[in-house]
Order: C-alpha cells, then structure tokens, then sequence
C-alpha cells in the first residue's frame, strides 16, 4: 500500500491548472509519465533572467530585457506582410513591439493607449528603432513581480508552451508534501544536501546559471535520490522475480546434438559457459530471467536456439522475438532451415503477415504443430496463443519496454525468458539497467569471424 503522504506525487496531472483533457497526453508524453511526481522532476535545462531593465541606449541586441512603457499609438499593419505595431514610450525613449498576424481587438485590450504596462521580451534594432517582436509577457504594474523575475526553460515539445508547464510546476510544487528524510543524516550533513522539498523547490526556481549546475547540492541531491530509488526497486524487483515459481526444463539433448552435427563450425568456450548458464536456469525450479551479451558475430543467435531446442525436448514451445520485421525475418531465415534438418518445425508472424499464412502460424501455434515461433511485437497479441509456451528470447532488449517482454512472458506458464543485446554496456551500467536480471557474457568470437568495424560518417 503506498503510505498517504505519497498521494499528492501520484495525483494526476489533469489536476492541475492549465493542463486539461487536450493538454494532459501531450504533457504526459513530454514529461514521461501521468503523475505530479513525473512533471516535478522534469527538470529545467536554462533559464531567462528577465530582471535586467536598463536604459535603451545600453540594451545589447538579442538580450532579454523588461521595460516599463507607455502606450502612444496603435498602427495596425497594411497588408498581410507588415507587422502591427505599437508605439511606446520609456523613460529613455521610444520602443517600438511588432506583431505579425496580430488580433487588433487583443491588442487593444493588452495593451490600450495611455496606459503603462510592464513588457518582457527579446530586444533588437530595426531600422534605427528599438523594438521587441513578440513580447513574451505583456501586464500590469500589479503583475510586475511575476513578470520580471529569473523564469526556468524546460524541455519542449510540440503542443505544449513554456508558460502553460512553468504554471503547472508551481502549482505541483504547492502539493509537495513534507517528506520526512530518508537518508542516512550524516551522509546529508557531509554532502551539504537539502532535504527533498527544498531541492525541488531550488530547481524549479532558479536565480542564476549556478542553480542548475550539475554539481549544485540540489541537483545532487535528486540525482542521488533517483539511482538510489532504482536499485531499491530493482532489488525488490529482483528479490520477487527468485521467489516466483518456474516449471524444471531439462531435455535430454537429442535435439541439441543434432543441431550440433549441423553447424559448420564448433561451440566457443564462451558459448558453452552462457549455455551451462542458462541450462542450470532453465533446470532450477526458479524463473529465469538473464540478459545475454555479446557483440556482432559472437554467436548470441545459435545460443538462443540451443536453448529453445532444451525446451522442446521436452514437449514444450520457445518464441524468439524481434523489435523490426527485418531482424525477425533474418533470425527466421538463419535458423529455419538448421531446424528442418533436425524435424523440428519454426514458423514466423510479423505485422505484415495476413490471410492464409497468419492463419496457419496462430493454428500451428495453438495446437503445438509449431515448436519454435520467431516474430516481431505481433507475438503478443490478443489473437496468438501458444499450446505451451516455456522459454522466450528477446533481442535487442533496448528496443522493447519491460511491460512488452512481460506480455510475451504471459504468453505461458512461468515462461524462462532469455534477452540478447549486442550494446556493450559496462558492468557497472548493467546492474543499473538490468539489475533484475543474471548476466551472461560472450567474450570471444568464433574462428574465422572477421572484426567489426563501427565508424561514425557524416551525413
């Protein structure tokens, strides 16, 4: 159960001003999730000072400043490629603000003639006049305060304004519960970290470029908290996924020395050492779960069907699972024909795959007719069920969200799940990123294999 003084973090972000049913998928899409929580930590990238508010004559073209004028006139634009302008005047002279495609009633009503207003914007020189296209914010001598002050930039994307996501943040912050902290009080002490409240808030409101500084406390703080907060959960993670109750599967081999009779070439030492891995994995009464590593051309392929050949051996099915359809169908087009040679038979099923072909892979998969199944996301469908599915590869595991393995995985009962990666990650990252998995490493090539050569072109 997730304790009460949580619930503001996990509120929706709909429950916020300024973020409605429009609003909410595209906030959720930018800030990666759906939860106070997720915007309270997407964090600002920069920062606009819009507290500089010198004499015209000693603005820098391109600058940010905030000007007190007076609104003179209006000149609405003659023709479609004229900006509308307004004529102001400062206390040292007269700033011009230029609209392109202006709504004149709104101008009028923003900025109405003889009276002062409080402009933010980006200055230039035009034509020997100074002017700010575009203001960015436009008030009242009341809304001063809010106006020029230090405002964060965020990441963007399309459909979502700066102004729209500052809003929502502070009101995010409003909800920020007192937390009491977590950490070890000397290790606080040592460090010169804020508790979480205070980080949070410092970071959302900066007042210089230092605020936002990697090696600022705050920025510490929350970036210890996060890889903290992760290994918790992967151990968690880890922990439920070694009590979880696996089927033994452990075939007697005759198909393994088969295939074996068939290569073309003999085993590598590392091979052996991730298949023992595995086969011990595969005989515990555990789940398995291990990530399989190794680089092009190491051999991760014939591991993969060495495995599923123990699987079914034992009467039972194995998938193997591609993030394109091209990779699939090379995966399918290597070990189909090994496994025709031996009797076994392999079907694939893509999102391209319809009629008569899809029909009889879904039949072939349902009455067990097919033992091995190779194919893209479209294996987890509502549509595909197997007539026993023990074991499941998946490649390039980068490429798949954790929730479409585990779809795959539901596909049997207390299905073995093998995934292969040929990025190399460095030891200490894995257990950042799989820390829910065993690791099994291919460390050598087989005989032969020419190396692999990686270049970066320019386009």
């Amino acid at each position: 159960m997730r304790p009460e003084i949580l619930f503001p973090l996990f509120a929706e972000i709909d429950t916020l001003a300024g973020i409605g049913p429009r609003l909410k998928p595209l906030v959720a899409r930018l800030i990666g999730g759906e939860h106070v929580a997720d915007l309270l930590w997407h964090l600002p990238s920069g920062i606009i000072d819009r507290r500089f508010s010198p004499d015209l004559s000693d603005t820098i073209d391109g600058s940010v400043v905030t000007m007190d004028v007076w609104v003179e006139r209006h000149e609405p634009a003659p023709n479609r490629r004229r900006p509308y302008r307004v004529i102001c005047k400062t206390q040292s002279g007269t700033l011009v603000l230029a609209f392109f495609n202006a709504r004149a009633k709104y101008l009028n009503e923003v900025l109405p003639v003889g009276e002062k207003r409080i402009v933010s914007g980006k200055i230039d020189h035009y034509r020997g006049e100074y002017q700010i296209t575009h203001p960015d914010r436009i008030g009242t001598e009341a809304e001063r305060a809010e106006i020029q002050t230090v405002e964060p930039i965020y990441p963007m994307s399309a459909g979502v304004t700066g102004k729209t996501l500052t809003k929502a943040v502070r009101g995010a912050l409003e909800t920020l519960p007192d937390l009491p902290e977590w950490h070890d009080p000397a290790l606080v002490a040592r460090h010169k970290w804020p508790d979480l409240k205070t980080a949070l808030y410092t970071i959302h409101n900066p007042q210089d470029e230092t605020d936002l500084s990697p090696d600022h406390p705050a920025r510490k703080r929350l970036a210890y908290d996060e890889l903290l907060a992760n290994q918790l959960a992967l151990t968690l993670i880890r922990a439920k996924m070694r009590k979880l109750g696996g089927r033994v599967t452990k075939g007697d081999g005759r198909l393994r020395a088969a295939l074996g009779d068939h290569l073309p070439f003999a085993m590598t030492g590392a091979q052996q050492r991730a298949l023992g891995d595995i086969y011990d994995d595969m005989a515990s009464e555990g789940r398995m779960l291990r990530l399989l590593q190794g680089d092009v051309g190491s051999g991760k392929t014939v591991v993969a069907l060495m495995a599923m050949l123990n699987a079914v051996e034992c009467g039972r099915q194995a998938a193997l699972m591609a993030p394109t359809e091209i990779l699939a169908r090379q995966h399918f087009e290597t070990i189909s024909p090994l496994l025709e040679k031996i009797g076994i038979k392999c079907a694939i099923l893509t999102g391209r795959d319809k009629g008569k072909s899809r029909k009889a892979a879904l039949e072939g998969f349902a009455n067990g007719e097919v033992q091995i199944a190779v194919g893209t996301h479209a294996l987890f469908q509502d549509d595909v069920i197997f007539h026993d599915l023990a074991f499941a590869v998946v490649d390039e595991q980068h490429r798949f969200g954790v929730h479409q393995r585990l779809m795959l995985a539901g596909k049997g009962q207390a299905v073995d799940v093998l995934v292969m990666t040929a990025t190399p990650i460095p030891r200490t990252l894995t257990l950042t990123a799989f820390g829910d998995m065993e690791v099994s490493r291919l460390d050598e090539k087989p005989p032969g294999r020419k190396p692999v050569d990686t270049r970066v072109l320019p386009i």
